[in-house]
């Protein structure tokens, strides 16, 4: 039986968000073991954007972006843009889904990363950007948010635009080295929302012992040891 707090998180949570976490289990870019992150932290789940390879499943990725840019920003906007280099398919999938499921008709933009000295010498390919149009930026997942600075950096130097928010697959709700909420160290910094389309906290109250095609993925224990992590690293 599903807790209180299990409860009413799965009431709480938009159909499109149940079936993102389906997804990202159907798809192993959500897996429980014991994972070494990047900042050197030992994780009982890791979560990779980067397992979606084919068409059928970038496709469903984007429409997973688009439904909640279209929830929390409406049409305020007029860029998705994705910082190299796991954001570029993000944005271009994204802008996709916008047009096709939602009637979004949106400019995409991305950036190198290394200035080319020949042929399209553009820093920022795609939609060129203007002065005082609205972007979202888009990404996988907010560590630090080092490269969110970077990028932000990166677009204010070619045009003066309005920055409408950030969007980003999972919020681990993790605190960074310096002991500060991600999410709330860009906003406090860059002065815009930063929202993910689930966060860990609905992953383990919708996954503990749900079935999923005749399987648990997230057992009782797992989920525990998943609840032990966040106490330590979470915000």
């Amino acid at each position: 039986m599903l807790s209180l707090r299990s409860s009413m998180t799965c009431i709480n949570m938009q159909k499109f968000q149940q079936e993102f976490v389906e997804f990202l289990i159907a798809n192993q870019a959500l897996q429980f073991g014991d994972f070494t992150l990047k900042s050197g932290r030992k994780s009982p789940y890791f979560i990779n954007t980067g397992v979606f390879e084919s068409g059928d499943s970038i496709k469903q990725l984007g429409y997973f972006y688009a439904s909640l840019i279209k929830q929390e920003f409406g049409n305020n906007f007029e860029v998705i843009f994705g910082p190299a280099y796991k954001g570029i398919p993000l944005c271009v999938t994204t802008a996709i889904a916008l047009a096709n499921d939602f009637k979004l008709d949106k400019y995409y933009a991305f950036n190198r990363k290394e200035v080319k000295d020949h042929g399209d010498k553009k820093l920022i390919l795609g939609h060129q950007l203007k002065d005082g149009e609205r972007i979202i930026l888009i990404d996988d997942v907010v560590t630090d948010g080092a490269t969110k600075f970077e990028t932000v950096e990166i677009i204010n130097n070619v045009a003066k635009v309005k920055y409408t928010g950030l969007v980003v697959a999972v919020n681990r709700m993790e605190k960074t080295a310096e002991g500060v909420d991600a999410f709330k160290n860009i906003e406090a910094k860059l002065n815009f929302p930063v929202k993910a389309i689930v966060s860990v906290r609905e992953i383990i109250d919708y996954l503990t012992d749900k079935e999923i095609n005749g399987q648990v993925y997230l057992t009782k224990a797992k989920a525990q040891e998943m609840e032990k992590y966040l106490k330590e690293f979470g915000i």
